[in-house]
């Protein structure tokens, strides 16, 4: 996909309306906030305590010891039974961790800003995967200029377990419609070592800004027709020239980075496994799986030659993670159940990471297109932190609301933005 060419805004939040509504409330006397289905959306006025707690129960007495029989008795005094050992805590098992997520927001410092808000919208959930792209227009900002990526590398020094994701191209102009014979060209050129000082002076800055564990996703959807960077025209100078941009990167002192090899899911123009330049020089094999082509369903998706099942068993033959650092909605429109699908394919699968790819027609936060996939979306990952199983699916429920409590229709924006209805209790009076 070409995330640089779209950079949505994001309406900002009038907060008048809303403290007007909320005033007028509290005026007339305690209620709630409710939300809809799924979304676990904490209330925004504090519910109102029973006036008395009941009484505690007592507590049960212990049965009196019985009796020793008088016919038996022990001849020598039993040892003291050995108390037992409390079972120590233990951190939960990696293998049972919620997989890390984030999206693509922005490639600018925008994205960067961005990533605090989408937190917010998800009751607080834990974003530990951060998304950029580098230009690939000229070598320079293949090079990773150094104001492009402070932004990014000051996040990603935040905390200790984010992950940095850059997405790498591998030769310039490469959305420019290059045709099959220059590229391959160009491909044998860099297998040669002509681009080897590119790659080694994105490494040192990378290195240098203190992120030298970024995740690089390097050429990625190669085996389609989108990049000059593909990989169909010459396959074998592709993954010599792969080979020659990891050796080059991972020479550089103090380096410890991840190399993420991308294709788009299904076949595309090559299949995807032709291009696989080895396991030597692979760290992580990944998919950009968007919902197209149109009347393809999931099932399909993950059935299909070099499809999900075969990303998941050919990266597992090699004892490699997997990851997803594009998907989203496409050709099938407001598709809930493929957002619900993929969500619970990635918690069955546990990829290292994923990021959706948040703009129109992809995305669930910045696109307002895809009502129901965002609500699936947010009702499956609101307040999820990464510190524990992921929370299992459940059945949408019709919205409710609490006894002797009537919700205010205050319209589809004002409930938005306080986070759900707004239910005002019936018998507040007798209560004061």
């Amino acid at each position: 996909m070409n995330p640089q060419r779209h950079r949505p805004s994001r309406k900002r939040p009038v907060f008048i309306a809303t403290g007007i509504v909320m005033s007028a409330a509290l005026a007339i006397g305690p209620g709630y906030a409710w939300g809809a289905g799924q979304e676990p959306d904490p209330p925004v006025l504090r519910p109102v305590l029973p006036t008395t707690m009941p009484a505690p129960s007592p507590p049960a007495l212990p049965a009196p010891p019985a009796s020793p029989s008088p016919a038996v008795l022990p001849t020598s005094t039993p040892a003291a039974p050995t108390p037992p050992v409390p079972p120590s805590p233990t951190a939960p098992d990696p293998a049972e961790r919620s997989p890390a997520f984030g999206a693509y927001l922005d490639y600018g410092p925008e994205g960067v800003e961005r990533i605090a808000e989408l937190s917010t919208w998800l009751g607080g959930a834990e974003l530990r995967v951060g998304h950029t792209y580098l230009p690939g227009d000229v070598w320079s900002n293949i090079e990773g200029a150094p104001n492009f990526l402070e932004n990014w590398a000051q996040w990603r020094l935040e905390k200790d377990d984010r992950l940095f994701v850059l997405n790498v191209p591998m030769l310039e102009r490469n959305e420019e419609n290059v045709g099959d014979w220059e590229v391959r060209s160009q491909l044998r050129k860099g297998a040669a070592g002509d681009f080897d000082e590119h790659f080694r002076t994105l490494a040192e800055r990378l290195v240098k800004l203190k992120v030298p564990d970024t995740v690089i996703v390097l050429g990625w959807e190669m085996n389609g027709t989108t990049y000059t960077h593909r990989c169909g025209p010459d396959p074998e100078s592709w993954k010599q020239y792969w080979k020659r941009i990891i050796t080059t990167m991972r020479s550089v002192p103090g380096q410890k980075f991840k190399f993420d090899f991308t294709p788009s899911r299904g076949r595309d123009a090559i299949p995807w496994t032709q291009c696989y330049p080895g396991d030597d020089v692979v760290d992580i094999i990944g998919m950009d799986s968007y919902d197209q082509p149109a009347g393809q369903s999931f099932a399909e998706q993950v059935s299909e030659p070099y499809g999900l099942q075969e990303h998941v068993e050919f990266a597992a033959a090699r004892n490699k993670p997997i990851s997803y650092p594009e998907w989203g909605l496409f050709r099938n429109g407001d598709n809930e159940e493929y957002m619900r699908k993929m969500l619970v394919w990635m918690d069955k699968h546990k990829p290292l990471y994923n990021t959706v790819t948040d703009y129109c027609p992809h995305g669930v936060w910045q696109c307002e297109d895809n009502p129901k996939a965002s609500k699936a979306y947010r009702s499956l990952l609101f307040g999820r932190k990464d510190t524990g199983p992921a929370p299992q699916p459940t059945q949408p429920v019709a919205p409710t609301h609490p006894p002797n409590c009537s919700p205010l229709e205050l319209g589809d924006w004002v409930e938005y933005w306080l986070g759900g209805k707004l239910c005002m209790r019936l018998d507040w009076w007798s209560r004061r």
